[in-house]
């Protein structure tokens, strides 16, 4: 399996998951404060050489309807340009209501969610990552299954 490293990108913030080298289970990294597109660029891409990352999984925040908004317009760009800085695969993952799944995780842990956003953030970023390694594992078990 892959090390994966999981994106939860905001305008202020980035939170970052890592997954582990079996593909099992992600857990939260870090969490970037965006200063400007080629520091944030660069941060990145230094994670991703830290860490031996295979594969960048990111958040996209399709609408309701299913439609790609401005939101997710941006983050696909954010993406574009992170293409040209590292040179391992790129993929997208549904993050709809994953930074209030976030929220709830951590209000359960009886922590305070308006102080600790950068956590909110992390904790979303393993959510997007755990969705994702889920859904490979539901195509390779698809694949694997023969047909009755």
């Amino acid at each position: 399996m892959e090390i994966l490293l999981g994106l939860d990108i905001g305008d202020t913030r980035i939170g970052v998951a890592l997954s582990d080298a079996l593909g099992v289970a992600a857990h939260p990294l870090c969490t970037l404060t965006r200063k400007n597109r080629r520091v944030d660029l660069i941060a990145i891409s230094d994670l991703v050489s830290i860490h031996k990352v295979e594969c960048v999984v990111i958040g996209l925040p399709i609408s309701l309807d299913g439609s790609i908004g401005t939101q997710a317009q941006k983050i696909q760009k954010f993406a574009e340009r992170l293409e040209q800085v590292i040179d391992i695969p790129i993929k997208f993952q549904d993050e709809r209501f994953t930074t209030a799944e976030a929220a709830d995780i951590l209000r359960e842990l009886n922590k305070d969610t308006k102080t600790e956003k950068e956590l909110i953030d992390e904790v979303a970023a393993v959510i997007i990552l755990t969705d994702y390694l889920n859904s490979e594992r539901e195509i390779s078990n698809d694949v694997q299954s023969p047909i009755v």
